[in-house]
């Protein structure tokens, strides 16, 4: 579903677009133990019908969105007091005292949110007890994509708590108020774009994690894998992997990507668009409220929807939050019943309301938040295709594998063949 949102219908609206919700960790060396590795299957030390006072663990940066629901489940259960702990800003610092508490085996956080790339790492350490027998939870009403996110070897290690996906904004008034149906699309529109004497498109290409979140999203939208379900097995080498990268590499070499996407990240890109020098755009949502505020070039004629892939809506890149339970925590049933409250209808919708994007997929088809926030069911459409970034306990290494190859090849210092040639090599050498 697309939708052409003029500034008119959200004036008003102070929260008028989803943050931001995942930063990805591309610091810190990975002490996983490796996929596949007894650790994932050990006897967890904690009690999983345990009931008690607990804490939960997330970053400063989006303690404001959970503390609510906190302290509403504080009032409801005097006898299983939730204690919030406040985190870093900073993703690598969150996953630094993470790790250091961990590894210890102390029980200083019963349940931590993680970043979704975390996931796998902390799973594979042992680290995590996974959402079985006791502790099972239903996620059959949650976005299926978010779910995978949180799951390692066939086990829910972290259960969705809120997510994120870029989108396709696009000049309205130069598409006739209309995205493209699919990449192709998008490509034979560039005219537009030139007799207006714009860029086509920009996006996230600079030799940083926005790169590795861009060069997963063309390689999974045709088909492509980074890593197979073990986690460490390079699954690059296909053919749907190459032309997913060749798609990349050959729209900036083309010009429907702007060259001068290689120095850019997600605010210079917010910055090109926001200032009407681009008809296309891949960005996270934060992005509409910026585009839409009064002193924006184009507040009046833009629009958002799924990226796009060969064939229809593209595959996103996930961010956001999972919520896990120390492998040692004593009182893990109350931990389990914490993050299942944390995805009741009333608290998701709370994410929504407070521009923070739920995982609970029936939220956005709520008519009343629909017409609040009319690029929800864009933004559904973004999330039902989107998949995650790597699952993979090694994910800092893979991550940069990713985007120190995609820059070679983008900036032609590189093949495709050589760039793939060389991802695989990397994953394999991080994995060993």
């Amino acid at each position: 579903m697309r939708a052409f949102i003029p500034k008119a219908v959200i004036a008003g609206s102070a929260a008028a677009l989803l943050v931001v919700a995942g930063c990805s960790s591309d610091g810190g060396d990975s002490s996983s133990t490796g996929a596949g590795s007894d650790s994932t299957d050990s006897a967890a030390a904690g009690s999983s019908d345990g009931h008690g006072p607990i804490t939960f663990a997330m970053g400063s940066n989006d303690a404001d969105k959970v503390k609510p629901i906190v302290e509403a489940w504080n009032q409801q259960n005097p006898d299983e007091q939730v204690t919030f702990k406040e985190l870093a800003a900073e993703a690598d610092d969150q996953r630094s005292t993470l790790v250091q508490s961990l590894q210890a085996g102390n029980t200083d956080y019963d349940v931590m949110a993680l970043d979704v790339v975390w996931v796998a790492e902390f799973a594979a350490n042992g680290w995590l007890a996974p959402f079985e027998g006791d502790l099972e939870l239903d996620t059959s009403e949650l976005l299926p994509a978010t779910v995978d996110a949180g799951t390692y070897f066939g086990k829910l290690y972290a259960a969705p708590q809120n997510t994120n996906a870029q989108l396709l904004f696009y000049r309205a008034d130069l598409t006739d108020g209309q995205a493209p149906t699919d990449w192709q699309g998008l490509v034979d529109s560039c005219a537009a774009a030139d007799e207006a004497e714009l860029d086509c498109m920009v996006t996230q290409l600079k030799n940083y994690e926005g790169l590795t979140v861009n060069a997963t999203q063309f390689i999974h939208s045709w088909g492509g894998k980074v890593v197979g379900d073990d986690g460490e097995t390079p699954a690059l080498d296909s053919e749907e992997a190459r032309a997913g990268l060749q798609t990349l590499v050959d729209a900036y070499a083309d010009g429907v990507i702007a060259e001068r996407s290689t120095g850019f990240t997600e605010e210079e890109t917010n910055q090109a668009f926001v200032d009407g020098e681009t008809m296309y755009a891949y960005n996270w949502p934060y992005m509409f409220d910026n585009a839409a505020a009064e002193e924006s070039e184009i507040a009046d004629d833009f629009g958002v929807a799924a990226i796009l892939g060969p064939e229809g809506p593209g595959a996103s890149t996930l961010g956001g939050y999972n919520n896990a339970i120390n492998v040692n925590s004593q009182n893990q049933a109350t931990a389990r019943d914490f993050i299942e409250f944390v995805l009741s209808e009333e608290n998701q919708r709370s994410f929504a309301e407070a521009s923070f994007p739920p995982v609970l997929a029936s939220v956005y088809d709520d008519a009343e938040l629909i017409d609040q926030f009319p690029y929800l069911p864009a933004l559904k459409d973004a999330l039902e295709n989107a998949e995650p970034r790597p699952v993979t306990p090694y994910y800092d290494a893979v991550s940069k594998a990713i985007h120190d190859n995609v820059y070679a090849a983008l900036r032609g210092d590189k093949s495709v063949d050589e760039a793939i040639d060389d991802m695989t090599s990397a994953i394999d050498n991080a994995v060993k």
